[in-house]
């Protein structure tokens, strides 16, 4: 069996689909992949480095905001958009998958349109409560849509789609360490955990907050292990303020880091995770059921992270806090409420935990299968 796996961009488009063909290539072991993506994305990279083969193609999405330099990007984009269908028909017919799956985009859009309108059975997975362009407009042309969260629902025509909630896969690591281990593991002792980070980069709204919660909880002399990776936005900045306030980067309470590299160990330890709320990043509070306070970024998309972030805030599992309300009396206003209150934090872990789906992969080999009787059918004609 032959699998064309579409992606790019960003991680949280990408490691859905390692994890999907990881899944696939576990019931179907003889099955041969090939992920189309962009030369210049994190994908080419990621993919290449997971063991799997990746073509490119050149495809660009559309700046909304008018400026000379959006201006040029955008014909960029249009002048790739005239080639794409084609390389995409290139792709397919080289490789003659039996069967497509995408996971959103640039690239995701025309590879999965054209190799449905080859007749090739094709899926989708949609990993934020709100869904993407591209996975708005293939709903209607593919054979299945996924879903990470059942909110996804409410901007799609439901009604003129196969669909099924199958929640995001997440690495087997984050859910097998116990959060005494852990802390053994980071040098700490049992008492209440933050862990805070804004990504590899790094966000400077977190950063320059979280500065502010360590600077409160260190000088208080308060029993809280904190955990921070800066990130690159914040390597000239963030060691240089904790130098001025005294604070050594390592201590018997403090593990302040670029990046974290033990993410797994680190999120186990946790009692309260401070951070942004990709889709990737909330399913894995999910399945290790942590307490959090998320703070969106508005410079994303259809404002994609504040609604998955409100899937855990109307639930009650976090916190939610828009950027532009974010001040460092808030941060700690609020991490002092949860300090001093374990029942609320067990009941805010209890419920982000219950809103983890425990049978995802079940869910989307269930998919995959549909799609391989497509493709036999198809065959046997």
């Amino acid at each position: 069996m032959k699998v064309l796996m579409a992606c790019g961009g960003t991680g949280g488009h990408i490691n859905p689909a390692l994890a999907i063909a990881d899944m696939i290539k576990l019931k179907y072991p003889d099955a041969e992949f090939l992920f189309v993506g962009t030369p210049d994305g994190m994908e080419a990279k990621l993919v290449p480095q997971a063991g799997y083969r990746l073509e490119t193609m050149k495809v660009a999405g559309f700046q909304r905001q008018i400026s000379l330099e959006n201006i040029g990007r955008n014909f960029k984009a249009l002048a790739y958009l005239a080639t794409s269908g084609k390389r995409a028909g290139e792709i397919i017919k080289g490789f003659s998958p039996d069967i497509a799956i995408g996971t959103g985009g640039y690239a995701s859009g025309p590879v999965i349109r054209k190799a449905s309108k080859m007749g090739i059975p094709t899926a989708i997975h949609e990993q934020n409560a709100f869904p993407g362009v591209t996975n708005k407009l293939l709903a209607k042309e593919v054979d299945y849509v996924m879903f990470t969260v059942k909110e996804a629902l409410e901007y799609m025509d439901k009604d003129k789609i196969d669909y099924v909630v199958t929640g995001l896969p997440v690495r087997s690591s984050i859910t097998k360490m116990s959060k005494n281990e852990a802390r053994k593991r980071l040098g700490f002792d049992d008492s209440f955990t933050i862990l805070s980070f804004g990504g590899s980069l790094g966000a400077g709204c977190i950063n320059e907050n979280v500065a502010e919660v360590i600077k409160w909880h260190t000088g208080k002399g308060l029993a809280i292990n904190h955990i921070h990776g800066y990130g690159g936005m914040g390597k000239d900045t963030f060691p240089k303020q904790m130098q001025e306030a005294g604070i050594p980067l390592k201590s018997e309470r403090l593990r302040i880091t670029e990046y974290i590299n033990d993410m797994d160990v680190c999120m186990a330890s946790a009692d309260v995770v401070v951070c942004r709320s990709g889709a990737s990043t909330l399913a894995e509070l999910e399945a290790s059921g942590k307490a959090s306070i998320l703070i969106p970024s508005p410079v994303v998309a259809g404002n994609h992270q504040y609604h998955n972030a409100m899937v855990l805030g109307n639930a009650g599992a976090s916190v939610v806090i828009e950027q532009k309300n974010v001040t460092k009396d808030k941060m700690i206003s609020e991490i002092e409420k949860l300090y001093n209150d374990k029942a609320l934090v067990e009941k805010m872990s209890d419920t982000a935990l219950s809103l983890h789906l425990n049978d995802t992969q079940e869910r989307i080999l269930e998919v995959v299968d549909k799609l391989v009787k497509k493709a036999e059918a198809k065959k046997r004609k």
